[in-house]
């Protein structure tokens, strides 16, 4: 199982949320980059990037420093946050990033989305936030009425090939993963990868068993409370 280390970027400066809440926000640090290249040093392979003010905006702000982190690390990035027009899609590609998630614009925008699932393939992941069941967009802020698991299939339909999927209310919480809900979402045709209240190796290991293709793990690495090593020697273990 792929394991995600979150850098997540507002105001310039590495935050954690809770519960997506922008108010509720944990100041890290100032250098995104050194945080990827202690991650790479711990062991990561893979980097979950997100921009928070480009989520809320709906325009990447921070594309600079997902280059710098490309250029000085070997981590495969993956970067999401206001990204909803191809032009943006072909730069961070073009710079080395490796995926680009689509979130809002999912939801927002159907053919857009097939669009780039078609041309982009799986350099495209689909960023799906679930607030108490239903798809929420513009960086948290909004709630739909739309049915996330229903929303998944869809798309799936698509094309889609990975899903990060984030619940939202236990996001930044330490709460721990939903594993029946991931359950659920292992039914579906394409990889999905968990996020949100990632709080213990017991967490690690019920989605590694269940088969989730990878997980994103923020806050329990930056308070002390899980240890990167620990949560890659979990994730990768042969189960």
């Amino acid at each position: 199982m792929k394991i995600f280390p979150a850098i997540d970027l507002l105001d310039q400066k590495v935050v954690r949320l809770y519960q997506g809440d922008y108010e509720q926000k944990e100041v890290f640090g100032d250098d995104p980059v050194a945080f990827a290249r202690s991650f790479e040093e711990e062991g990561a392979n893979y980097l979950h990037l997100v921009d928070l003010d480009g989520a809320k905006a709906g325009k990447l702000h921070y594309f600079d420093v997902a280059k710098k982190i490309v250029q000085q690390t070997n981590l495969f990035v993956e970067v999401g946050g206001g990204i909803r027009e191809e032009e943006t899609i072909q730069h961070c590609l073009a710079a080395g990033v490796h995926r680009v998630i689509l979130g809002t614009i999912a939801q927002k925008d159907p053919a857009f989305t097939k669009a780039m699932l078609k041309k982009y393939g799986n350099k495209i992941a689909i960023g799906v936030d679930a607030k108490e069941e239903k798809v929420a967009v513009e960086g948290w802020l909004e709630k739909t009425a739309t049915d996330a698991f229903t929303f998944c299939q869809q798309l799936v339909e698509w094309g889609a090939q990975t899903i990060i999927f984030t619940e939202i209310s236990r996001d930044g919480t330490g709460e721990g993963i939903n594993l029946p809900l991931y359950e659920k979402l292992n039914q579906l045709d394409c990889d999905i990868v968990a996020s949100g209240g990632v709080a213990s190796l017991a967490d690690i290991k019920g989605l590694k068993q269940l088969g989730i293709s990878g997980v994103i793990v923020g806050k329990s690495l930056y308070n002390g409370s899980l240890q990167l090593a620990d949560v890659l020697a979990a994730g990768e273990a042969e189960a």
